[in-house]
C-alpha cells in the first residue's frame, strides 16, 4: 500500500508543476496538453513519469534537447514522500486524503511565491472550498469540529490580515493562506502554524541581511513559511504544542 501512496504521490506532484508554470501565466491548467515550453513538442506518456522521465531524458527535451528545470523532479518527489509520510501517520483516512490535497496545494502556492511574490486567488478560493468540504465531511466523521475549524480560520485570516494593515510587510494572500489552513487545522493548529512560520521567517530574514543577499526594501515571500508551519504541524503539531507547555509550566 505504501508503495501505491507513493506512486500516487508522485503522479499528483507532476499535476502540480504543470499548475505553477500555467496559474500565473493565467493559462488553463488542463488544455493544451503537457508540451515543452521551449519548442512546443507534446510529451508522450513515456515522457511523464514521474522522476524516471527526468533521469532517462537527462534532463533535457527529447525533442529540442532544451535543458529541463531540476524543480520538476524535485516537486514531485516532495509530493510523494509527503503523501508516504501523512499515510503513514493517519491510515487510509479521511484526514489522509484532505492533509494530502492541503500539501499539494501548499506546495503549488509556495513555489508560486517565491517566484512571483504573488499569491493567485484560485489557489486560496480552491483551499476555502477544501476545507469547507472537509469540515462538513468531518461533521459526520467526528474528524473535525465546526466551531474549533471556523475560528482557527478566522483567528488566522485576522492576526495575519492585522500584521498587513499595520507594518504592509505581507499581502492580502497571506492572510488568505492563514485562514484557510487555519479550517483545517483549527484554533490550536493555526497558532502553532504561524509561530513556526514567524521564527522560521524571522531567522531566514536575518540571515538574508546579515549576509547581505538582499537589501531591506526587497520582497520575501511569506506564503512558504505558512506552509512550512502548517505542514510540521500536521506532522508533529500537538507533541511541540505539549513540550512548550510543559516547558512554561
Amino acid at each position: 500500500m505504501e508503495i501505491l501512496i507513493l506512486i500516487i504521490g508522485l503522479c499528483i506532484g507532476s499535476f502540480l508543476n504543470v499548475c505553477i508554470y500555467r496559474i500565473p501565466r493565467e493559462e488553463s491548467i488542463a488544455f493544451p496538453p503537457s508540451h515543452c515550453t521551449s519548442c512546443g513538442y507534446e510529451l508522450k506518456a513515456i515522457d511523464l513519469i514521474p522522476i524516471i522521465s527526468y533521469l532517462f531524458l537527462k534532463g533535457k527535451c527529447r525533442k529540442c534537447g532544451e535543458k529541463i528545470s531540476i524543480k520538476y523532479p524535485l516537486v514531485e518527489l516532495l509530493n510523494g514522500v509527503l503523501y508516504l509520510l501523512i499515510f503513514l501517520k493517519f491510515g487510509l483516512s479521511l484526514n489522509f486524503v484532505f492533509y494530502s490535497l492541503l500539501t499539494s496545494l501548499l506546495i503549488v502556492i509556495s513555489y508560486i511565491d517565491l517566484e512571483c511574490k504573488y499569491i493567485y486567488s484560485s489557489t486560496t478560493i480552491f483551499g476555502v472550498v477544501l476545507a469547507a468540504i472537509y469540515i462538513l465531511i468531518g461533521l459526520y466523521t467526528k474528524d473535525a469540529s465546526i466551531v474549533n475549524n471556523l475560528l482557527g480560520g478566522v483567528i488566522g485570516y485576522g492576526i495575519i490580515y492585522l500584521i498587513v494593515i499595520v507594518t504592509k510587510g505581507m499581502g492580502q494572500g497571506d492572510a488568505e493562506i492563514a485562514g484557510f489552513c487555519g479550517f483545517f487545522l483549527g484554533i490550536k493548529g493555526i497558532l502553532v502554524s504561524l509561530f513556526i512560520a514567524v521564527i522560521l521567517g524571522g531567522l531566514v530574514a536575518a540571515i538574508i541581511l546579515l549576509f547581505k543577499l538582499k537589501d531591506r526594501k526587497s520582497e520575501i515571500a511569506f506564503g512558504p513559511y505558512i506552509a512550512i508551519g502548517s505542514i510540521v504541524y500536521i506532522f508533529i503539531g500537538k507533541e511541540l504544542l505539549s513540550l512548550y507547555l510543559n516547558f512554561l509550566f
